[in-house]
């Protein structure tokens, strides 16, 4: 630092101007980023907006022109294709199926999962790091390769078919993935804070249900929207472990397009209902779902 001649601190140089570089860097950054990202936003929701416009339409309408003429004919619109959906019983119970399968396999990684990922956090155990890389080496593994051992083991436990042998499938495969990241975010609680729980008397038990649990909202979030999303949108391994009776709704309209080429009336909404819940719970839990994973990522 220079020194006037009085031996204060001279004053510091007074910018003319922001260099050309940095003051496009501000502007990029400022509406046209923002802009740009409203339009990507509003081009990924036109499917949606189109295949729910044409579940709103009769197969006539349909085989005439694109969805796009209700905004001139609005009249076309119809509720009818849904009524047509409610009365197919190939789609109805395969939505039910979905649900059967969706929600236990969500249940039981979210609740395994957390319980081991606090064990491999805050509970000394033989040859505990040992194990950890074990699951976490799991995460690499593709579902493919146990895709035929599995099936046969299913078949000799006299599950595979059921709706039961898809639920474990998922959650065998879920499940490492949920051990990672809550053990992550498991390990960021301050020791002192358990310390001082243990103090008061609380048992390991009691410490994970009290203590534990109520801090890990965001992370059981991102790891039950993950698991959901999975499963809900899975048609590799339903389509292997299922038979007619257990078939999710992704086998049934897959089935439905094989069958009947041109029943738009019943694929047209059952692919809508098929890819708005997912949205919707994705939305729903959006903010958890951020925390939950930047919480989950970082060690």
């Amino acid at each position: 630092m220079s020194l006037t001649r009085a031996g204060a601190p001279a004053a510091p140089a007074v910018r003319t101007g922001q260099p050309l570089g940095s003051r496009l860097s501000q502007w990029v950054s400022g509406g046209l980023v923002r802009v740009f990202l409203i339009v990507v936003g509003l081009f990924w929701l036109v499917p949606t907006v189109g295949l729910l416009l044409a579940s709103l339409r009769s197969p006539r309408d349909m085989a005439a022109d694109g969805w796009w003429t209700v905004f001139t004919e609005p009249s076309q619109l119809t509720v009818g294709a849904y009524e047509t959906l409610l009365k197919n019983d190939d789609i109805t119970g395969s939505l039910l199926n979905t649900v059967y399968i969706t929600v236990p396999a969500t249940v039981l990684v979210v609740v395994i999962g957390s319980l081991a990922g606090y064990a491999f956090a805050w509970m000394e155990f033989p040859g505990r790091d040992w194990w950890f890389l074990a699951v976490v080496g799991l995460l690499v593994v593709p579902v493919q390769v146990a895709l035929i051992p599995i099936a046969e083991l299913f078949g000799n436990l006299g599950i595979f078919g059921s709706l039961t042998g898809v639920v474990l499938f998922h959650v065998g495969f879920g499940l490492p993935f949920a051990v990672f990241l809550l053990r992550n975010f498991f390990a960021e609680i301050p020791r002192e804070l358990l310390e001082a729980a243990r103090l008061d008397g609380a048992g390991e038990l009691r410490l994970f249900v009290r203590v534990v649990m109520p801090l890990a909202g965001p992370a059981i979030a991102a790891l039950g929207i993950f698991q959901f999303l999975w499963v809900w949108n899975d048609m590799l391994v339903a389509l292997i472990f299922t038979d007619s009776g257990s078939q999710p709704i992704t086998v049934a309209l897959q089935t439905q397009v094989r069958q009947f080429g041109n029943n738009i009336d019943v694929l047209a909404p059952g692919a809508f209902i098929s890819m708005v819940v997912p949205l919707v719970v994705f939305f729903a839990f959006q903010r958890q779902f951020v925390s939950g994973v930047m919480a989950g990522a970082v060690k």
